[in-house]
């Protein structure tokens, strides 16, 4: 009788061992297994864990590429720096006036615009006088726009003051806002074969 107990209860356990197995497989295969509550299949929540996440395609990238490139040569536009030369060549107040006008202008079109500049009023010949301590019809105003419009700076030509030293046999001053260059014309040309916009006032 024990012994056919032990037999009995060996031939239950492998059926249930082979059940066990079979919902395993069958979970492995359709992504379903067995519940041992009512027998019915349920999904394989496992399987329904990973979701596919698209990887972005070689345009998409691009484009993307693209659009930073737009917006960081826009913002490169707004920070670029305007360059402008004036050139005073006469001893005549009105066209000294004129060109510090054309000076203050621009440089209130660009503040305004929220973009850097830089300009050089130029003086040579005749035009010196613009800057002479002690001729300069504009020097007043000179010395204010020096402190209320530091983007514009002034430029003396040596070569036209030397000759005027030599001609009224005394030193000619300059004034202290101004910087001498050895030759006006020279400096023109240099800064418009670095790109900087000419105009004569």
């Amino acid at each position: 009788m024990i012994r056919f107990q032990h037999i009995a209860k060996s031939v239950v356990m492998a059926a249930i061992a082979v059940l066990v197995c079979a919902s395993f497989s069958a979970a492995e295969q359709g992504g379903k297994y067995w519940t041992p509550a009512d027998g019915q299949p349920v999904p394989h929540k496992a399987g329904h864990a990973r979701q596919h996440v698209a990887k972005p395609t070689t345009a998409t990238a691009t484009r993307k590429q693209s659009a930073f490139a737009r917006m960081e040569d826009s913002a490169a536009a707004k920070k670029r720096e305007h360059h402008l030369i004036l050139q005073v060549n006469t001893n005549d107040p009105a066209a000294m006036n004129l060109a510090l006008n054309n000076a203050t202008n621009v440089a209130q079109y660009y503040k305004d615009a929220g973009e850097k500049v830089k300009i050089e009023v130029v003086t040579f010949g005749p035009g010196l006088h613009m800057l002479r301590e002690d001729t300069s019809p504009v020097k007043t105003r000179i010395e204010e726009m020096a402190l209320s419009t530091p983007e514009v700076s002034f430029k003396a030509c040596g070569n036209t003051q030397e000759k005027m030293q030599k001609a009224e046999s005394k030193d000619i001053p300059i004034v202290r806002q101004a910087e001498v260059v050895k030759s006006g014309v020279v400096r023109v040309m240099e800064l418009q074969e670095m790109g900087w916009t000419y105009v004569k006032p």
